[in-house]
């Protein structure tokens, strides 16, 4: 595979896009399949690097897969290769997707034990375990660290006990794991302070159609009561909000006229509103978002007159993956904002980057950095660099498709893990970019 993209900026797009299925939703989607001996049905499935290892690793595992096109694919769990899970190749391949994690909790609950690798991915710092292996000993599961191969291994003994849990955090990842080992669970499983994404509601949806009970879904606090047994379903994904988020930014940037169709507005929560505190206009348009060609955006401040903050927060706040999108959107428009991203330590360690293309930007800490906007006065200039991961990959691309000259971007392998054809579906509205 290619790994790089080459982009010569400058040309306006124009036209209509559709988002992908949400990454983030179909890990946990695809990982609930080894719930069930049924046959369960997914569509809307992103053809990305991460889902498309995952599915294989749950067809390594014994699973039957049948991929009935793209973005639809029927799994059947019902003669499931335990010892597989324990072998070297598990090991190796597994560990090269943070998504691996999430089939822990299917496997603690329908069979005793599970096994997690040490996670690998993105180079975003780090991203605990905590949460899940905690939240799996509250089940009554136990577990134990193999220091030599960087492996956790639990298993339950007498099978999992419902209780009540606090979590630590609103984990995504660990409330999903925690809540598909509950479902099977005896008695009830209460989690307070759970996440409350819309991947998180859709993964309860569907759970409840399989013939789970799970009550309080939308918001921190899930009751659920253990069943015996669940069943198949069919399940379709929402569209990915990154994606969406990332389309807003990349028109606002390029001076293009963009339509997202099949937006999922209702799931999309506080994101347009953020995007439009950066002077971005928009019109929803029934379930698409419209977004008019702007020679200028200015940001807006606070009532006060004090500078914007735009800083990340559990749902319903503001997704930490968007940040980075906002902070190359900035770059351009009038005005200066402070981007605050909590969540994680090293994702803003790319501004260098930005800052070599002509951007203004003062990186204060690892979590802060003030962006001057330019308000288009200096267009950004067309380097060479590297994507360090996927949402910084996106948004490097954007500020190149709106560089004057020509960029390249190294290490695209990270988009691809999270944005399916995306040079394709770009050259269709106009944009110049190839892989090389």
């Amino acid at each position: 595979m290619s790994s790089a993209f080459e982009v010569r900026g400058g040309n306006r797009l124009k036209g209509e896009i559709i988002p992908q299925g949400a990454k983030n939703e179909a890990l946990q989607i695809i990982s609930a399949v080894m719930l069930t001996a049924e046959k369960v049905t997914v569509t809307n499935i992103p053809d990305i690097v991460d889902v498309n290892l995952l599915i294989e690793l749950l067809g390594d595992a014994g699973v039957k897969i049948n991929r009935i096109n793209r973005d639809t694919c029927e799994f059947q769990a019902d003669n499931v290769d335990l010892k597989y899970l324990e072998s070297p190749e598990f090991k190796n391949k597994s560990g090269r997707l943070r998504g691996s994690v999430m089939m822990a909790g299917p496997l603690l609950a329908r069979f005793g034990r599970a096994f997690i690798p040490k996670p690998g991915g993105d180079k975003i710092g780090r991203r605990r375990l905590d949460t899940h292996i905690i939240g799996f000993e509250k089940l009554g599961a136990r577990f134990a660290y193999d220091a030599d191969d960087n492996y956790f291994r639990l298993e339950t003994g007498g099978g999992l006990k419902g209780t009540y849990m606090l979590l630590d955090e609103p984990s995504v990842t660990g409330t999903a794991n925690i809540v598909m080992a509950a479902v099977l669970a005896e008695g009830t499983t209460t989690i307070y302070n759970a996440a409350c994404e819309p991947y998180l509601q859709q993964l309860c949806k569907m759970l409840n159609a399989m013939g789970a009970r799970i009550s309080g879904v939308g918001s921190n606090l899930l009751t659920i009561e253990g069943v015996n047994q669940l069943g198949g379903c069919e399940h379709s994904m929402l569209p990915d909000m990154i994606e969406i988020g990332s389309f807003i930014g990349l028109a606002a940037m390029t001076q293009s006229e963009i339509t997202i169709k099949n937006a999922g507005i209702e799931n999309l929560g506080i994101i347009p509103e953020k995007f439009r505190s950066l002077g971005i206009q928009m019109e929803i348009r029934g379930n698409d978002i419209y977004i008019p060609s702007q020679d200028s955006y200015e940001i807006q401040t606070f009532l006060d007159g004090s500078i914007l903050t735009i800083s990340d927060h559990p749902w319903p706040g503001f997704t930490p993956d968007l940040l980075s999108i906002v902070l190359v959107v900035a770059t351009q428009a009038k005005g200066s904002v402070m981007i605050h991203q909590k969540m994680f330590e090293s994702r803003l360690f790319f501004v260098d980057k930005l800052i070599d293309m002509g951007a203004q930007i003062v990186l204060c800490d690892p979590h802060r950095a003030v962006v001057i906007g330019l308000g288009r006065q200096h267009r950004l200039r067309g380097i060479t660099m590297s994507s360090p991961d996927i949402r910084a990959g996106v948004s490097l691309l954007i500020a190149a498709l709106s560089a004057e000259g020509k960029s390249t971007i190294q290490n695209i392998d990270q988009i691809d893990r999270g944005y399916q054809y995306i040079d394709e579906r770009l050259r269709k509205l106009g944009a110049d970019i190839k892989r090389v």
